[in-house]
């Protein structure tokens, strides 16, 4: 990844593989790897689990990034899960990945899925997570539920096969190693369903890559993105900047992103193309 960034410090990198061999070391160098996600969860350990706490200390952002990824939400399933007899008799179940104490399953993804199982490497966010999505503290259909519960790090998780219409992926997959982000999302392929998509909401650096020392993230621009996603071999279907947030967090994208070429222009934000062509909460509840 030819393109310069730098860490909370202030120290720049020449390029993200000189400071991936600084953070992580060299490859198959598994300790010094296993620090770096010891470090990540451990940071985790330690916030309150509320809103305000896994939302970085800006609670007050929850209601206005609820509603942008509602609409995002709903544009994709009227494309891609059309009005036929099969789509609504269809049984929607949603993966809600670095899911902490449940706030996007409670607030969207429950109101739009039969099942949404929650994975989620911080302990006490999960537990407060299943309190939070009992059916005695929710205002939905009994239809609806949240069907598991996973402690477990996405570098390590392996999705069921063929079970999700969206895995919704929100602030937390800057967690993750570039080469971990690349084989999660191939192993994670096989858990979409025919026409299922990943949706990927998360900060953006003006350029390059912005490393934060205290919770061993990584702040990644569009254009690293990009170049993730083409190795991953996913294409843009649809994309989207969020509005709305104080000026000085990251900026924020959602990107749904498809297995499959887009076969025709969905809108001035959609791509029909492959990508080879082409502050924070840091991690959600």
């Amino acid at each position: 990844m030819e393109t310069s960034g730098l860490d909370s410090d202030g120290r720049e990198f020449k390029n993200a593989e000189e400071m991936w061999k600084e953070e992580i070391g060299e490859e198959g160098d598994l300790h010094k790897k296993s620090e770096w996600y010891r470090k990540a969860v451990g940071y985790w350990q330690n916030v309150e689990a509320s809103v305000d706490g896994v939302l970085g200390g800006y609670g007050c952002v929850n209601e206005t990034d609820i509603k942008t990824s509602e609409a995002f939400l709903n544009n994709i399933l009227s494309e891609r899960f059309a009005s036929s007899d099969s789509a609504i008799n269809r049984h929607r179940v949603a993966l809600d990945c670095g899911s902490g104490i449940g706030r996007v399953t409670k607030n969207l993804l429950l109101r739009y899925f039969d099942e949404v199982d929650l994975v989620e490497p911080v302990s006490h966010f999960l537990e407060a997570a299943r309190t939070n999505l009992n059916p005695e503290h929710l205002n939905i259909s009994d239809d609806h539920k949240a069907a598991n519960f996973y402690c477990i790090p996405l570098q390590d998780f392996t999705p069921e096969e063929g079970r999700y219409d969206i895995i919704w992926i929100q602030w937390c997959i800057g967690q993750l190693a570039d080469d971990d982000f690349v084989s999660f999302f191939k192993r994670a392929k096989a858990g979409l369903k025919p026409n299922g998509v990943f949706v990927l909401k998360e900060n953006i650096a003006k350029s390059g890559f912005v490393l934060d020392k205290d919770d061993k993230s990584i702040t990644r621009s569009d254009t690293y993105f990009k170049e993730l996603f083409n190795r991953c071999g996913l294409y843009i279907y649809k994309l989207q900047d969020q509005k709305g947030f104080p000026q000085e967090l990251f900026a924020v994208k959602m990107y749904a992103l498809t297995t499959d070429m887009p076969k025709r222009n969905h809108g001035s934000r959609s791509m029909n193309r492959s990508i080879r062509q082409c502050n924070r909460p840091s991690i959600i509840m």
